[in-house]
């Protein structure tokens, strides 16, 4: 993340995003696979054997090879024909665009309560003994269970995240840089998806 300076002086937090350049590595076709695709692979530096065999056959056939990061996209009706090996950069992105960003978030390992789900707790007087207890997490004779969905202490993080209408602040077409701003799901080098905003 960094900060960027509007015309009249306002500072605002944004988070640069290395968005390509991507390659076109299979096109999908309502005669061919039932449905309008386009599967898109990030290029970027991978040793060869880091790529098993059906991967590099997949790869060489559409002649891009040394991408990873494979994604699939749907596409819509007026949307850009692509063909395998045909580059989609950062330029398919304007300033004052809103984008979702898809990406997994951080993981915090097993989490109690208090971090979980900000439960308050209890007193923490001395001679309390409710602190961070879960307290009573169901009814009595009936309905005799625990209901699904119950707030509990379990694994948190480490899912996907979709931040939706982030504002595109800057577009830099040499660096394939993407700015955007506000924060975006994951650790610093994670890989994330960028599309533009559903809703």
């Amino acid at each position: 993340m960094s900060q960027v300076f509007r015309p009249d002086g306002q500072a605002v937090p944004v988070t640069l995003l290395k968005a390509g350049p991507c390659m076109v590595v299979q096109r999908k076709t309502p005669t061919t696979d039932g449905y309008d695709a386009v599967q898109l692979g990030l290029v970027e530096f991978v040793k060869p054997q880091r790529i098993n065999k059906p991967a590099t056959g997949h790869l060489k056939k559409a002649g891009v090879e040394g991408t990873r990061f494979l994604r699939e996209f749907h596409l819509e009706p007026g949307d850009d024909d692509l063909k395998p090996g045909d580059k989609v950069l950062v330029d398919q992105f304007k300033p004052n665009d809103k984008v979702d960003v898809i990406g997994i978030s951080k993981g915090r390992g097993f989490a109690g309560l208090v971090k979980r789900h900000h439960f308050r707790g209890g007193a923490d007087s001395h001679g309390s003994m409710f602190h961070r207890a879960p307290g009573s997490i169901g009814a009595s004779s009936f309905p005799s269970r625990v209901l699904p969905g119950m707030r509990m202490a379990g694994h948190m993080g480490h899912s996907r995240v979709t931040v939706r209408n982030l504002e595109v602040i800057d577009v830099d077409t040499e660096g394939n840089v993407l700015v955007v701003k506000g924060a975006v799901p994951g650790p610093n080098g994670g890989y994330v998806l960028v599309r533009k905003a559903k809703r």
